[in-house]
């Protein structure tokens, strides 16, 4: 499930929560203007024995970007076989999703901040959503989010 603005504290940010395990979840926040051309924003990942944070992804305003993959998702909300994938131009985050039988969706969020240097780390979570309604009000969250 997905919720807007909802989390322990008040700051503004997108909460995506695993429907089959609701301790499982990935958090936008911390969105900051950085120049006329990006936005910046931090992504928490969470499970059971597990938190993640990068603190500064880049949105290139006007791109494709992650709302544009997620509302393509929605769109094809009867399936697709194999994975699709979206990332972002610095490859600190990116995101898989696979359909399932029973119309569910399968994103698995990826954080590697700073790939290229000695002794860089990564860390993934998978929230399953519904096709359809669930991933368009996601992709509807995400655009408000960023832009």
């Amino acid at each position: 499930m997905t919720a807007a603005d909802e989390d322990i504290d008040d700051s503004p940010g997108v909460l995506i929560r695993c429907q089959k395990n609701a301790s499982v979840g990935v958090r936008l926040r911390d969105r900051f203007d950085f120049d006329a051309d990006s936005v910046r924003y931090a992504v928490e990942l969470r499970a059971p024995g597990l938190t993640a944070r990068a603190d500064e992804v880049v949105a290139w305003k006007g791109d494709g970007g992650l709302a544009p993959f997620l509302d393509a998702l929605a769109a094809d909300y009867r399936g697709w076989d194999g994975e699709r994938t979206w990332r972002t131009d610095d490859r600190d985050l990116a995101v898989s999703a696979v359909f399932r039988s029973r119309g569910h969706v399968g994103l698995t969020w990826t954080l590697r901040p700073w790939p290229t240097a000695a002794g860089g780390w990564g860390a993934s979570v998978t929230t399953w959503l519904e096709a359809g309604e669930q991933m368009a009000s996601l992709a509807a969250d995400v655009r408000h989010f960023l832009t």
